[in-house]
């Protein structure tokens, strides 16, 4: 198949996944073979799970950068070390973004689950779609912190900053097809804070037009000036740690993550957990803001169960978007309520992690395939006085539901990009 002709067909597969004729008919489950998560609470998905059950939360006081910002942070220990350095076939890829991705990609046996599906079909059959949100801009603010004069007066990068591969919002997707040696489409996907939860859905839509048989998803986005400090700009950073749903709720806490899942089209009669459906919508109501009545909200929810051929009351649990901050916790509250009976449980996990961006749709599906896997349902941790203007949902303690048989996850986005996941056993 030639260059063009895959282009063309995979512009007329995407363009079909978002407005198909029948864009409510349930999907071809996408089985799961491999999944973790690396964040502020631990490496790998097994920490990640002791520290939801445990209710022990991953923030603290920014230590980060030299004029550190008043807040709340959720870092990930030890990305500074010389032993996080990348190997030397890796080494023009060095920043810290690509350094976080590697550690994630050690864990839960993910490189493996690349590898057998890289045997299997072969590694140009094997998409990679990640999610971010700044990529590596950190090293490229440390590149222009220390611009050197040439020999003409002119600025330059220091010659070890001055590589044209990590300073590109492509750096992940480039870094990651490089550190697995997979050939097939790949594809970074910045869509803000839902950037790595709608990599399942292209990733679904990939394989379900045969372009692919399999696909590394995931994201990556670590702390940066630009994150802390813009963010701030906008008035929407906490100077405590993040209080989703509560009436004092004041603003966000900023955090850094990275995490992957191996996707595979499902076989008749297979096991685990799988992928049952995708939702996802635009909005536009406003650069930042989300529309007030939640109608995107809406729409992505809608469409990611009936994709998914499921009623809302069969939906176990709701791994909520929850950022903390007062519009946006109102709205997504008042979207669930239309939607659900008041049994469900819905929580926000930004408490444990902070918001970790562009990845925060693979850690927080990472979080909602965990409750699937032990029947443990995380709660909303440094919340303490339920918002009379948010529904019976929102949950605030942990509660244990094993035997649930399908879960869900929102990420919503600046700009009106919203994605909603609807996960499930096989």
């Amino acid at each position: 198949m030639t260059g063009a002709v895959i282009l063309g067909t995979l512009a007329a597969c995407l363009a079909t996944g978002l407005s198909s004729p029948h864009p409510l008919s349930p999907m071809p489950a996408i089985a799961i073979r491999a999944y973790t998560a690396t964040t502020a609470v631990g490496r790998g998905r097994d920490a990640q799970a002791s520290a939801l059950d445990a209710r022990r939360g991953g923030l603290r006081r920014n230590d980060f950068g030299p004029t550190p910002l008043d807040t709340w942070i959720g870092r990930v220990d030890g990305l500074e070390d010389a032993s996080a350095a990348l190997p030397p076939a890796l080494a023009s890829w060095e920043c810290r973004n690509n350094r976080l991705a590697w550690l994630a990609l050690q864990h839960d046996g993910l490189l493996d689950a690349v590898a057998a599906v890289r045997d299997r079909h072969g590694a140009d059959r094997v998409a990679v779609v990640l999610g971010t949100s700044t990529a590596s801009i950190g090293e490229s603010e440390d590149a222009y912190a220390h611009l050197q004069a040439d020999g003409e007066g002119r600025g330059c990068f220091p010659d070890d900053m001055a590589r044209p591969l990590v300073h590109t919002p492509h750096s992940l997707g480039g870094f990651v097809q490089a550190a697995t040696g997979l050939r097939g489409p790949c594809t970074t996907v910045a869509t803000a804070c839902s950037s790595s939860a709608k990599v399942f859905a292209q990733a679904a839509r990939l394989i379900q037009c045969g372009l692919v048989d399999a696909a590394l998803v995931g994201g990556v986005d670590t702390l940066c000036g630009s994150v802390l400090f813009g963010f701030n700009a906008l008035g929407l950073v906490s100077a405590v740690p993040c209080r989703p749903f509560d009436p004092a709720r004041d603003g966000l806490s900023l955090g850094e993550a990275g995490g992957f899942a191996v996707l595979e089209r499902a076989l008749p009669g297979g096991t685990g957990l799988q992928l049952r459906g995708y939702g996802e919508s635009s909005d536009a109501h406003h650069m930042s803001a989300p529309h007030p009545e939640g109608l995107g909200a809406g729409l992505a929810m809608r469409d990611a169960l009936a994709r998914a051929g499921i009623a809302a009351d069969e939906v176990g649990y709701l791994n909520l978007h929850g950022t903390a901050t007062p519009v946006n916790d109102a709205v997504e509250a008042r979207a669930i309520a239309e939607l659900f009976p008041d049994g469900l449980h819905a929580s926000s996990t930004k408490g444990w992690t902070g918001h970790t961006l562009g990845a925060a749709g693979i850690v927080e599906s990472v979080f909602t395939l965990l409750a699937l896997r032990d029947g443990v349902l995380p709660g909303t941790l440094h919340s303490t006085v339920r918002d009379p203007a948010c529904g019976p949902q929102v949950r605030f303690d942990n509660a244990r539901a094993p035997g649930i048989r399908y879960a869900m996850n929102n990420s919503f986005g600046f700009g009106g990009n919203n994605s909603s996941l609807v996960f499930g056993r096989a």
